[in-house]
């Protein structure tokens, strides 16, 4: 039941950009690290999570994955990555300009792969309402941002 409520959701927000002509961005937090490193890969979790997230957004028309150079970030977008034959590319998160020249260029819905830290102000910058900032506990919220619109929709990941 929970995937094809996901799955309505995912579809919906297809199909209200049209209505705003702007394309969804979908901003999430990088998933759930392992622990120790100065760089951690994802958990046993957060691998099994960016499977969902891909299987999730398959359907969705990205066009572009953009996440941080940490692995955690990169370990997030992968997965859709791969299933959709397109690159994880890199970006800087205190260049958030140069991301939106990036994602306007990609033509379609994007996914970015944040950090706690970040997500809340990707979201504003994408033209959603600002929700509240995450903390080092918050997995798993994938901000579904209609630009235009001011509506963002929050998914939460099993």
């Amino acid at each position: 039941m929970m995937k094809w409520l996901l799955a309505i959701v995912v579809l919906a927000a297809s199909l209200i950009p049209a209505l705003a002509q702007a394309a969804p961005v979908y901003v999430i937090r990088h998933l759930e690290r392992a622990p120790g490193e100065s760089d951690p890969s994802l958990s046993e979790r957060g691998a099994a999570r960016a499977e969902q997230l891909a299987q999730l957004l398959a359907g969705a028309n990205i066009k572009a994955i953009f996440a941080t150079a940490t692995k955690r970030a990169q370990q997030t977008g992968a997965p859709l990555a791969q299933r959709l034959g397109i690159p994880v590319t890199t970006y800087n998160p205190r260049d958030v300009d140069a991301l939106a020249t990036a994602v306007t260029a990609a033509g379609g819905p994007v996914l970015i792969v944040g950090h706690s830290n970040t997500v809340a102000g990707l979201v504003a910058r994408f033209g959603g309402d600002k929700p509240a900032e995450l903390t080092e506990q918050d997995y798993g919220s994938l901000f579904v941002v209609h630009p235009g619109v001011e509506q963002v929709n929050r998914i939460e990941l099993n």
